[in-house]
């Protein structure tokens, strides 16, 4: 096997070959750094790379496999955790010069759980500044690219875990997603992105942003997707709002299929614009459904307009948690940010407060239509990835701040908290990956996960590979 189909081999299949004894994971692990310092100064996906590190444990791991110790689920498999994210004894500069130099003490639930289960921790994606926004830029650590065409942007936040996937960093990324920060770089990356139902993983600091806030798989296959997860989810006393209940065999009941479930398609969520090569790609993606035994109906859902609400509570949650930093940090922020927090002190607490009431109703326009169907399918993002250095592409409306109008499939199931996840469905006609939302009931993670691999077996797309390597 070559190195770079080492790279891109499932998480999965690497488990196997290790435990086997086939593959080494410092074989492994060399390979795919290897791939990260040579592709990365393009993609930059990694903001903070930690080789010796993941070398020594490379090296402890393969030590096990060959002594005959216990081995976990993950047991020699890299993975990355995005740099919002607090990684003990390595720096989590959240995107910002504020924090460049911040290096936190202690690994919260997910970096322990991902760690104990044997996996080998390779450094930091980039993000955005605090995460802000649905791009991949931030004042800090620069622009991230699409491996797909390094001039088109990854999206974000989970910008460099979306990049990472798709290039061949290693088959395992953690994303989180506070408005369709793991489905919006996976759709435009084409890969696997899933958002667990709210609180399925612990997240440690919490998530300042009224319990929008899930972290999740991004993987190029559903099974790796599935097997990260079941690593991931869990109850912990650090994250009050965890769920209690223990992880679904999600591995083992993946491939149980989904004939005879209850599909609805909204091709617009009932008005929301949609670029018609991606429109296209979606049509054709939905009737795979049919295909698998699915009884799938076009839907109208009748969801609250919520656009007004999104942008009110967006830049409040930005303003509370970093308005405090502007007044000496301004010319070293991501401008669109510094426009969103001071719209967000525009409102008054009274505002707020009518806003989340809105938001707790929301629910009730949503409701409805998951009491009928099981699962709702809808495009990822209006719009496939467009040039580096914009907020918005050019055809569609411009503003200081506001990118959400063309990640309005997203967020809605963020008020919710339903687990939704983006396959990749095919490529526009310039070659950009377009993605299909597969959303589903409250909790009903399994479902979610069993209905992305039914559609993977009949129009699979792991095979196809980002042109890095010609």
């Amino acid at each position: 096997m070559s190195p770079a189909d080492l790279c891109f081999t499932p998480a999965t299949e690497l488990v196997a070959l290790i435990r086997a004894r086939k593959l080494s994971p410092v074989e492994l692990t060399r390979a795919v750094l290897d791939r990260v310092e040579r592709l990365n100064p393009l993609i930059n996906a990694f903001c903070t790379l930690t080789a010796d590190a993941a070398m020594a444990a490379a090296r402890e791991a393969e030590h096990a496999v060959m002594n005959g110790a216990a081995l976990g689920p993950l047991h020699g498999i890299p993975f990355s955790i995005k740099d919002l994210h607090f990684t003990k004894g390595i720096r989590t500069m959240s995107g910002s010069c504020i924090f460049e130099h911040r290096v936190p003490d202690v690994d919260p639930p997910v970096v322990r759980r991902l760690r104990h289960a044997g996996g080998v921790m390779l450094g930091k994606t980039t993000t955005p500044e605090f995460g802000w926004k649905g791009l991949g830029d931030s004042p800090l650590t620069g622009i991230t690219r699409n491996p797909w065409n390094t001039g088109m942007t990854t999206g974000g936040s989970s910008a460099g875990a979306g990049a990472a996937t798709a290039a061949g960093f290693g088959p395992l990324h953690q994303g989180s997603d506070g408005a369709g920060s793991i489905r919006i770089p996976s759709g435009f990356c084409g890969i696997y992105g899933l958002k667990p139902s709210f609180g399925r993983v612990p997240m440690w600091p919490t998530s300042n942003n009224d319990y929008s806030s899930h972290m999740g798989p991004m993987t190029r296959t559903v099974a790796d997707a599935a097997l990260m997860l079941s690593v991931m989810a869990g109850p912990d006393d650090w994250d009050r709002t965890s769920l209690e209940a223990a992880p679904d065999d999600y591995v083992g009941k993946l491939r149980a299929g989904i004939r005879g479930l209850r599909v609805a398609f909204s091709p617009d969520l009932g008005g929301v614009p949609v670029d018609a090569e991606v429109a296209s790609v979606v049509k054709g993606a939905v009737s795979a459904f049919q295909e698998l035994g699915c009884v799938v109906e076009e839907a109208k859902p009748g969801f609250a307009d919520s656009h007004d609400l999104i942008r009110c509570l967006w830049s409040a949650h930005e303003a509370g948690n970093y308005a405090q930093h502007v007044p000496e940090w301004r010319s070293r922020m991501d401008p669109g940010l510094v426009a969103c927090i001071e719209d967000g002190q525009r409102y008054s607490m009274v505002d707020y407060v009518e806003a989340r009431g809105e938001k707790l109703a929301y629910w009730d326009s949503v409701r409805p239509l998951f009491e009928k169907f099981d699962l709702l399918l809808t495009p990822t993002l209006s719009v496939a990835a467009f040039p580096v250095g914009r907020l918005n592409p050019e055809h569609w409306p411009q503003h200081a701040w506001d990118w959400i109008g063309w990640a309005s499939f997203s967020y809605p199931f963020n008020f919710t908290g339903q687990p939704a996840a983006t396959v990749p469905a095919g490529f526009t006609p310039a070659g950009l990956p377009v993605g299909l939302q597969i959303v589903g009931r409250r909790f009903a993670d399994l479902t979610v996960l069993q209905a992305s691999a039914a559609f993977e077996a009949v129009r699979p797309w792991a095979q196809r590979r980002p042109g890095l390597d010609s």
